[in-house]
């Protein structure tokens, strides 16, 4: 009893620290996005997802039930569940160590895939198929994995579709649709407290799972304890608040271009796909949720690219995620079993090898808020903006007016210089005219003159000529007068000899 009791210690002490994983390593779910378009800065960002994540851990307990009650079968596994014990333990270690590792690569993976595939591939080698209930892991675990980015991806589309035809008459404006910034404050907070609803409850499963394999808890009873909630809730808002800036980087990148809209917008399609699907049980990839939702938002915005062959490698590292985890997990076992005295503490030593390997290599190239800046990011390198998209339907009728206006506007301006010309031509032939007309009349008025001093000059000088022959007739009559005075002088002088 003391050794059930020792396991299910290390066990529950291995679960939380795979939640504080989860934590840092799914942070960049909800805040990458807000913080490469500014909305928020990085530390605010973390520690209202980690405020979230806290409260979002203690609303829902049906994702807890369908990791503690569906996809084990307890009465298929031995009479001793106590067996089982630390098998779970080295599904935790594949779960763990595959985080730890992505963590280190800056790779978006999914830790809710990691610790489904450790659990099923230790419980694989311990109790074979018959200890896995594959019906639950295909409708609630494998095809809400397959669906979850397809059904964000077109809630994405149509909201940021809806986005930018309710905001039109913002396209002329190269920042008219900043005030989505404001709403993705709003969205990205939904968008940690659905990641609390789901991720943190399925900690809380693998530890109800181990408590009822150890007897400390009546399998019919499939709600968590009050402090395994208490545990999870708060273990995985400390890791939320330290922030997983490697993951963030990663998947900043390439949002810087992404428009506050389209933020808004796949943020939204993120939450109310996670917060459905806690609601019914379904246990979600955050990661692959939210990268779908990036690319939907992508896709519903005129001029933006997407680049289905860095998609199809995200899709890969998806599916990837789960038999790598199981491997891990399936090893784990395996020691476990070559070794049933030392199996345990084998897996756990070099577990905690490696976690402490893989921390002392992240500090070479430490990753902190000042340094996790938004550039290209594995999700977000999956749509591309333009820098000058084509423009939209509204866009070009907008463009049609302006330059309809602007050939009224030409047209008026030339028919007002037209007007001003022909002005100019009249004034200008009116000064003519009127100059003319002066010359004219300048002339007339000088040849009136003329010919009135010519008319003078001619009256005077036949007055002249007049008063001439006149004193010429007066001095001709004066002489003949005279001439007949000396002629009778004479006569009579002759006479009077």
């Amino acid at each position: 009893m003391e050794t059930a009791a020792l396991i299910v210690v290390l066990v529950i002490a291995l679960a939380l620290f795979f939640d504080f994983t989860n934590g840092f390593h799914d942070t960049a779910n909800a805040m990458a996005t807000p913080i490469a378009t500014g909305a928020l800065k990085p530390k605010v960002a973390v520690g209202l997802a980690a405020g979230l994540n806290l409260v979002g851990a203690f609303l829902s307990t049906e994702v807890s039930k369908t990791v503690s009650h569906g996809i084990i079968r307890e009465d298929q596994i031995s009479a001793s569940h106590v067996d089982f014990l630390p098998l779970i333990f080295a599904g935790l270690v594949g779960a763990v160590v595959w985080n730890m590792l992505t963590w280190l690569l800056g790779l978006p993976s999914s830790s809710s895939h990691a610790l489904f595939g450790g659990l099923v591939g230790a419980t694989l080698v311990g109790f074979g198929v018959s200890g896995v209930d594959f019906g639950v892991l295909l409708s609630k675990i494998i095809l809400p994995a397959l669906l979850s980015p397809l059904t964000a991806g077109v809630i994405a589309f149509i909201v940021t579709r809806m986005a930018y035809a309710m905001t039109r008459r913002y396209d002329g404006k190269p920042d008219g649709r900043s005030g989505f910034r404001w709403g993705q404050i709003f969205t990205s907070s939904m968008v940690a407290l659905a990641h609390g609803t789901n991720d943190a409850q399925k900690t809380m499963g693998i530890i109800t799972l181990a408590l009822i394999m150890a007897g400390w808890q009546d399998k019919s009873h499939a709600d968590p304890h009050i402090w395994v909630i208490f545990a999870c809730a708060f273990t995985i808002a400390a890791g939320t608040y330290l922030g997983g800036w490697r993951i963030i980087r990663t998947l900043g990148k390439g949002l810087t271009d992404v428009k506050p809209a389209q933020g808004f917008s796949a943020e939204t399609s993120t939450a109310a796909t996670i917060l459905a699907s806690s609601a019914l049980g379904f246990a979600l990839s955050t990661t692959q949720v939210a990268s779908g939702s990036v690319i939907g938002s992508g896709l519903g915005r005129r001029g933006s690219k997407v680049r289905w062959g860095t998609a199809g490698k995200i899709a890969v590292g998806w599916l990837l995620t789960l038999p790598a985890a199981g491997l891990v997990g399936a090893l784990a076992a395996l020691i476990v079993r070559w070794l049933p005295t030392w199996g345990l503490l084998v897996d756990a030593v070099i577990a905690l090898v490696i976690i402490i390997a893989l921390f002392l290599r992240s500090r070479r190239d430490a990753v902190t808020a000042a340094n996790a800046m938004s550039d290209v990011a594995e999700s977000g390198m999956a749509v591309k903006v333009k820098k000058n998209p084509p423009p939209t339907r509204r866009q070009r009728a907008i463009i049609r007016e302006q330059e309809r206006l602007k050939a009224e506007e030409k047209a008026r301006r030339k028919a007002e210089e037209r007007e001003r010309e022909r002005r100019r031509a009249d004034e200008e032939a009116r000064r003519r005219a009127e100059k003319k007309a002066k010359a004219k009349a300048d002339a007339k008025k000088s040849s009136d003159e003329k010919k009135k001093s010519d008319a003078k000059k001619k009256a005077d000088a036949k007055k002249n000529a007049d008063a001439k022959k006149k004193a010429d007739t007066e001095a001709r009559k004066k002489a003949d007068v005279a001439k007949k005075s000396d002629k009778k002088k004479s006569t009579a002088g002759k006479g009077g000899k």
